[in-house]
């Protein structure tokens, strides 16, 4: 069973009104079966906004999104996967505004009002022939069932072994609204942000202040907390489009606190299925902290645990070793009492008052090896600071991946 075929895991969302999804074979990725480009239109101009990677050497495609929102009147994103279109110097942000005036041709519409994001293969230039090509083939299937969004979600494929969907629905101002999200991220992910691609499709009025607004705080508490393996990326995107087709004026008070309720509910989904999909992983770690001075301080706490090497193959292995976790809370660069560190793993208390407690390592293992989940409970003080984190386990697979990877 190829990439392309891998059945999907979760139930498929509804799409929101007002949009049309497809992608398409073009010719940049070798196998013949895999998406590699995908539009998604929206029949109503659309207030958009956009969350970014941190990192200093970024994408042509992040450049040009970057200044284009937040903002109004959007119609489209494509998206393209084998080739990021990152290192590419002028030429590469000429290709990028290329494809937003190629699928905006293809729509009918300007090319001004298209978001652009690409994925894959760094340091190499687009086949643009090919993307012209792919978007006017797409174009011509677009739909929006079922099967439109999972062909759509393949599209921003790399080394996913399945595409990643997720919805929610929330009533704001009288009016029942749909929250739909799509992404891509099995490895080099490391936020801010992580080797990713979302796009959240929304029918519900947005002003593009509030769109931003939301879209910041939701990405800060999902998605910039995953790490499969601390490598940020120059590509990491995510897209949120809100195209009032369900009707009504902007949201504002508890409407844009219901749809903010359901936005966090479909990237929370799609970040854990990210750190499900990590490359080679057989658990998803769920790192939860608290008992810090901050958030921060707990985030950074977390993502130390998630990053170590030495955590990822115990936890592979199965094995209950305190002792890596422990140390790895203690060089986060975090000031805590170790004497107030509490551990458990899979609801087993292990460590507690600076030293281990008595437990049985065997049915902690057999709880590892018989969950795909593994969670860590760490809390080191009474602070308000808290956290949940998610990451993945370290396997040999996940070497062979990478060491063979060109796409």
């Amino acid at each position: 069973m190829s990439l392309a075929e891998t059945p999907v895991r979760l139930p498929i969302p509804p799409l929101p009104r007002g949009y049309r999804l497809a992608a398409v074979h073009a010719g940049l990725k070798r196998n013949a079966s895999r998406e590699d480009v995908a539009l998604v239109a929206s029949d109503h101009p659309a207030t958009a906004a956009g969350v970014y990677t941190t990192n200093l050497v970024f994408a042509a495609p992040v450049a040009l999104d970057r200044a284009r929102t937040p903002g109004r009147n959007f119609r489209a994103v494509v998206v393209n996967s084998g080739n990021a279109n990152a290192c590419t110097g002028t030429r590469g942000l000429d290709d990028a505004r290329q494809m937003a005036a190629l699928a905006g041709r293809a729509l009918g519409v300007d090319g001004d009002e298209v978001l652009v994001m690409s994925t894959g293969i760094i340091g190499e230039f687009l086949p643009m022939e090919k993307i012209a090509a792919g978007i006017v083939a797409a174009a011509a299937r677009l739909g929006s069932d079922e099967s439109a969004a999972v062909t759509a979600a393949r599209g921003l494929m790399t080394t996913d072994t399945r595409p990643k969907l997720a919805g929610a629905t929330f009533t704001a101002q009288g009016t029942p609204c749909t929250v739909f999200g799509m992404a891509k991220g099995a490895a080099m992910i490391g936020p801010k942000l992580a080797t990713m691609l979302g796009v959240v499709l929304t029918d519900a009025p947005l002003e593009p202040a509030d769109a931003q607004r939301l879209l910041s705080e939701v990405v800060e508490e999902t998605f910039n907390c995953v790490s499969v393996d601390g490598h940020m990326s120059t590509n990491d995107t995510v897209l949120f489009l809100a195209n009032g087709a369900a009707g009504g004026s902007p949201l504002h008070g508890a409407g844009l606190e219901a749809c903010r309720h359901a936005v966090h509910q479909v990237c929370e989904s799609l970040a854990r299925e990210m750190a499900d999909d990590g490359e080679g992983a057989t658990h998803v770690m769920r790192i939860e902290v608290a008992g810090c001075d901050s958030r921060e301080d707990a985030r950074r706490i977390a993502r130390t645990i998630a990053d170590s090497p030495l955590v990822k193959t115990a936890v592979h292995g199965a094995d209950p070793n305190w002792g890596r976790i422990v140390s790895a809370a203690g060089y986060a660069g975090v000031s805590f009492d170790p004497s107030a560190v509490v551990l458990r793993l899979n609801g087993t208390l292990l460590f507690r008052d600076g030293a281990p407690v008595p437990f049985d390592a065997d049915a902690v293992s057999e709880s590892i090896k018989g969950s795909r989940e593994t969670l860590i409970e760490l809390s080191v003080g009474a602070g308000p600071g808290a956290i949940r984190f998610h990451s993945s386990d370290l396997t040999a697979d996940y070497v062979h991946l990478n060491a063979d990877y060109h796409t």
